[in-house]
């Protein structure tokens, strides 16, 4: 074509950026590449190794070694051996050199960018111009962190040696996300790159050797699947950090429950992009290409559920297809595309697939008739889906791929209700000109991110994770280091010691049913080991209490029996009979759950009205002071003043907690760009709680209290030992202005009770603490709808001292919803 004929026709001509430097390097190592241990690479061999291809034209560009258990031990040595020294070096020895790692990338940004997007197949530009500045943020970020971790975080300490595991859609910038906050705070990595884009970890890893981290404290081991098990698997890891599908994710979380492993898990995503009627249009379009188009729709959070108003649906839709005609799909180091090529055939399959289904489903699917794929490599045309109903495959099911499923709303509500259709919970995106609106609509959406009036914007300084099953735990941030810390207190928490359980059933029953007559035979439950080691004793009970009393189950603010009908007596430690309480079973936990779920309005009032809340059930409690310290006696066989100090403990919890609510506040981050992102501290939802033996009022209380306090609704199993001091609890939760449902009490075994909320879906999270063995039940049973835990191990806390409450407890009652807000035309 003639100069004439271009400018005639405005076509695009190619703009192919220079690939040398990275061909070179391949080249220098004969594109044969082991793994990186200790600072060295490893021998490379070809039996023990598979190809990566350009997802642009299928042809080869290196061979991999496949990561064998050995292979992973050998690294998770080196990060041991290396990491003592690390964490010594101190913050600022630390800050140094994330700071020299973050100039690396800078030095060596077109060599990284050029190698990521022939590894990966995304466009040239989004490498260049997004990735890799994001990987040195991060780095630059935390070398921040680094500095300040002795006046920030003095009583938390690192975890020691932490696994990663990063998925191929962002390889380097999942990298940067991971290790950073790592190895700013102390700890040492095993980084597990994803098979089909290994190559710019190890070229990270090898200009970082030179760039002079020290020999163990970042270890590169490549391979498939497999060689992430065996890293999960390792019992010298403290820490896993995955980041890829939901399934995979329930795997890991089934493989650690039990071993004390940190976790933290970004999963899959199916967010909602909301366009109501008010909204810039021109802009939410161009929002819509972002959100969907970027990276070819490989994006976790990509914006894949288009919910538009009704009002205004048509006028959209043609003003995306228009847009959709203009953009480009080629390949990956043309400077002039929009999309580039699908990762790997076999992903490509999976997206042609799951539209097909949506056409089996009476979608209607449009393409732009006029764009033209290239011959050779993996290719999917931009898709717009329309037609689809809230629980059709295409609106439920992760794509993963540059498609878009249109649906409609008419009111503010019924947008929110589609957005929250979903079992994931990762980010939204909301279009509107009234502010008001959008900052009503953003706190009500299922999120861990919400943009508005943008989408996919990301920076170091802002947390990024999901709720639900788009996993838990946060990147980025203040909050992204937390996960990279242990609190200094806990590590010198001993195994919890076996205590007798002292319970009753009828001669000749088992331990579930029992009635209030003479004549029983005590159990001793055995309590530490989780095997229920029984033994029994005869006794008879001789002359009842004053009055024969049965505590009731305490659900939706009412006391209920138990729906099985039975009790269980509970004696003191001298053997007397103190009294019984209801067994509750499956069904109980069930109407709790329910109850709890019902009682929303809690986590919609002012921490202002929470906080009067708890100070009330302090002042009630302070009123029976002396009634709870006689009981405690009486039960636990304590001395007078123990049992004193343990009621002014739970006093003291509570106003401690009564003071939080209104002060637990989120922070208002100021990232790279004209606008703020809000981190909001936002309630889990429904929070089930086992309680332990020791210290059985304080402990409750210790663990109720801030959950409540942050919003959440609680169904609470009291301690096995002593649940009595519980349900006398009740009495006064009843005076205390607090709502039905907001606190359930359900006695009962703990270990049966806490793993059918462990198991329960619409439960979403679980605190244990008792035996090891209920810790681990509790971690396995959570994977359902992958449900945050917090559980003890087995480790016992003395929760007379601080350490027992604040911070610690505080996170784990909260997740950080992020809010962007740019301002500005």
């Amino acid at each position: 074509m003639s100069i004439a004929e271009y400018f005639s026709s405005m076509d695009y001509g190619p703009a192919p950026e220079d690939d040398k430097a990275a061909r070179a390097w391949l080249a220098e190592h004969n594109a044969r590449f082991g793994h990186f241990i200790g600072g060295a690479w490893s021998p490379f061999s070809d039996a023990a190794s598979f190809e990566t291809q350009e997802p642009a034209n299928g042809r080869m560009l290196a061979r991999i070694a496949q990561g064998s258990a050995a292979d992973v031990d050998r690294a998770v040595s080196a990060a041991r051996a290396a990491q003592p020294a690390w964490y010594r070096l101190g913050g600022h020895g630390r800050a140094k050199h994330l700071y020299a790692l973050a100039r690396m990338v800078q030095r060596h940004s077109r060599l990284f960018a050029v190698l990521e997007s022939l590894d990966n197949g995304k466009p040239i530009r989004e490498s260049r111009d997004i990735d890799i500045p994001l990987v040195a943020r991060h780095l630059l970020y935390y070398a921040g962190w680094a500095q300040l971790q002795e006046s920030e975080f003095p009583d938390w300490a690192p975890l020691g040696v932490v696994g990663q595991i990063v998925p191929w859609n962002f390889p380097l910038l999942m990298l940067a996300w991971k290790i950073a906050p790592a190895l700013a705070l102390g700890n040492c990595v095993v980084l597990k790159p994803a098979e089909f884009t290994p190559l710019t970890a190890l070229l990270f890893a090898e200009l970082a050797d030179r760039a002079g981290l020290p020999k163990g404290v970042l270890n590169v081991v490549t391979g498939d699947g497999t060689t992430g098990a065996a890293l999960v698997e390792h019992a010298g890891v403290d820490k896993i950090a995955f980041t890829g599908s939901t399934e995979v994710g329930r795997l890991i979380r089934k493989t650690t429950a039990g071993t004390g492993k940190s976790l933290t898990l970004e999963l899959g995503g199916k967010s909602p992009f909301i366009v109501f009627d008010d909204a810039d249009l021109d802009s939410a379009a161009e929002g819509v290409v972002d959100a969907i188009w970027f990276n070819q729709g490989q994006v976790c959070c990509a914006g894949s559920r288009l919910l538009v108003h009704e009002g205004i649906e048509q006028r959209f839709v043609d003003k995306l297809r228009r847009r959709m005609e203009t953009l480009r799909v080629g390949t990956s180091l043309d400077k002039g595309i929009d999309i580039g090529a699908i990762i790997d055939p076999i992903q490509l399959e999976r997206i042609t697939t799951l539209v097909e289904r949506g056409v089996e489903e009476g979608c209607a699917v449009w393409q732009p008739a006029t764009l033209r794929l290239p011959k050779d490599g993996s290719y999917f045309p931009p898709t717009l889906i329309t037609g689809v109903s809230p629980a059709s495959v295409l609106a439920q099911e992760e794509i993963f791929g540059p498609v878009l499923v249109t649906m409609t709303f008419r009111t503010p509500d019924e947008a929110v209700a589609l957005a929250n259709h979903t079992r994931y919970g990762l980010a939204a995106s909301v279009w509107t000109e009234t502010i008001g609106r959008a900052l009503d609509i953003a706190p009500r959406l299922a999120s861990g991110v919400v943009w508005i009036n943008a989408t996919n914007l990301f920076d170091a300084s802002v947390g990024f994770g999901g709720y639900r099953e788009s996993g838990f735990g946060r990147e980025g941030g203040r909050e992204g280091a937390y996960e990279y810390l242990k609190p200094r207190a806990w590590t010198a928490f001993k195994p919890r010691t076996q205590t007798r359980a002292k319970v009753s059933v009828p001669a000749g029953g088992d331990e579930t049913s029992s009635t209030s007559q003479a004549g029983h035979v005590a159990i001793d439950v055995a309590q530490g080991d989780g095997e229920g080691d029984l033994s029994l004793a005869t006794r008879n009970v001789g002359t009842p209490l004053f009055i024969d009393r049965t505590a009731k189950l305490f659900i939706g603010g009412k006391q209920t029996r138990p729906d099985g009908g039975n009790s269980t007596v509970v004696l003191s430690p001298a053997g007397e009979r103190l009294g019984e309480v209801g067994d509750g079973n499956r069904k109980d936990i069930r109407d709790a759950v329910a109850a709890a779920r019902g009682a929303q309005k809690w986590a919609n009032a002012t921490p202002h009205n929470r906080s009067q809340v708890l100070f009330f059930l302090a002042e009630n409690l302070a009123v029976r002071a002396t009634e709870f310290a006689r009981q405690l006696v009486e039960r636990t066989g304590m001395s007078e003043t123990d049992a004193t100090a343990e009621v002014e403990h739970s006093i003291d919890r509570l106003f401690t907690y009564a003071a939080w609510a209104d002060k637990f506040e989120g922070a208002i981050h100021q990232p790279p760009l004209r606008g703020v992102a809000l981190a909001m501290n936002e309630p889990l939802g429904v929070i089930g709680i086992g309680c332990p033996d020791e210290q059985p009022l304080l402990s409750f209380i210790s663990l109720l209290a801030p959950a409540i306090a942050l919003g959440n609704r609680v169904v609470i199993v009291p301690s096995r030992a002593c649940p009595l001091m519980a349900t006398d609890f009740y009495q006064v939760i009843e005076t205390s202005d607090v709502p039905p449902g907001v606190v359930n009490i359900v006695t009962g075994d703990p270990r049966t009770l806490v793993g059918v909320l462990a198991s329960h879906d619409d439960v979403d999270a679980v605190w244990s603490f008792g035996d090891a063995g209920q810790s681990a039940d509790v971690e396995r049973a959570s994977i359902g709808n992958l449900k945050r835990t917090f559980v003890d191990h087995g480790r016992e806390l003395d929760w007379t001292t601080p350490d027992a409450e604040g911070l610690v407890f505080l996170r784990q009652a909260s997740q950080v919803k992020n809010i962007w807000i740019p301002y500005g035309d």
